[in-house]
């Protein structure tokens, strides 16, 4: 079994999950879970919505938009916040004590979609131990293939998640749902959060065509907000801004990538060069 059940909590009850056997997960209340042939499990709550997350051709998009190098400054300022979050953080035996662990560092992606920044996070941290969460088992299983050797779950981030208390080191949450108390639950004291999120001026040049949905003014500052009423502290916020020069396709792709694709029609956007400006603010925290 490549799942690390240390991660994992009960959907149901909450109690520790422990592998009963290579395909089985079980708690000591007798909750049971089936690992998939993909080597990732599904812990949804009791009655959980029937929604399914990203489809496979929004995840495929992304997929080959990414693939492209066109988001990497946002990947290398994670890859830095993660760095410079951990050289301020308590010692690695700290870290051990808070959960038990080998030294390796524990990182989460909170809506892991292709697992494009997961895998820049892997590389940049050889050994961690990678958790990768997201409601859609399509994401879940291609960010398994971008993070060799993860843990992926599929689960409803905007629920009590099936994560211990207090078992990350590191979790990261790209332009996906929030839930400042249960990432606040999960998070080790003095651990660190990154939340990606858009600045106002983010595919201006796409919402100009109406080809992207808007984005409010301050969007960075009411993540601050929400998390710090949860029990983070704000450590820094890094804008990453630069102007991608995109053809027809590459444009469709950031469109199709996100939940504009919806709202696309054929035809929206016109042919020839044009220059898409990439904004987004970086959101470190601290857990008290």
């Amino acid at each position: 079994m490549s799942i690390d059940s240390t991660w994992l909590r009960c959907p149901n009850c909450f109690h520790d999950l422990e592998p009963l056997t290579d395909r089985v997960l079980g708690c000591s209340l007798g909750h049971r879970f089936d690992v998939s042939k993909h080597q990732s499990v599904t812990l949804l709550p009791p009655r959980a919505p029937r929604t399914i997350g990203d489809d496979r051709q929004m995840l495929e998009a992304r997929a080959r938009l990414l693939d492209s190098g066109a988001y990497a400054p946002i990947a290398d300022a994670l890859v830095d916040g993660m760095g410079e979050g951990l050289r301020g953080s308590t010692s690695p035996s700290s870290r051990r004590a808070a959960h038990g662990s080998a030294d390796a560092t524990r990182v989460v992606d909170l809506g892991c979609g292709t697992g494009y920044y997961a895998g820049e996070l892997e590389r940049a941290t050889p050994g961690a131990s990678v958790l990768l969460t997201d409601r859609s088992p399509t994401a879940v299983r291609m960010a398994m293939r971008a993070a060799p050797g993860s843990t992926g779950v599929v689960l409803d981030l905007w629920r009590p998640l099936p994560v211990r208390d207090a078992v990350a080191d590191v979790a990261v949450n790209v332009f996906a749902p929030r839930n400042p108390p249960e990432f606040a639950r999960i998070v080790r004291p003095h651990g660190l959060l990154l939340v990606v999120v858009p600045t106002a001026t983010h595919f201006t040049e796409l919402r100009r065509l109406g080809a992207a949905l808007d984005i409010p003014d301050g969007k960075a500052d009411l993540v601050t907000e929400q998390f710090t009423g949860a029990g983070f502290t704000p450590l820094q916020t890094t804008r990453v801004e630069y102007e991608l020069i995109t053809d027809l396709g590459m444009r469709e792709l950031l469109v199709d990538m996100g939940p504009a694709a919806h709202h696309r029609r054929e035809g929206d956007a016109p042919d020839g060069e044009l220059a898409v400006t990439v904004s987004v603010d970086v959101v470190a925290f601290t857990r008290v």
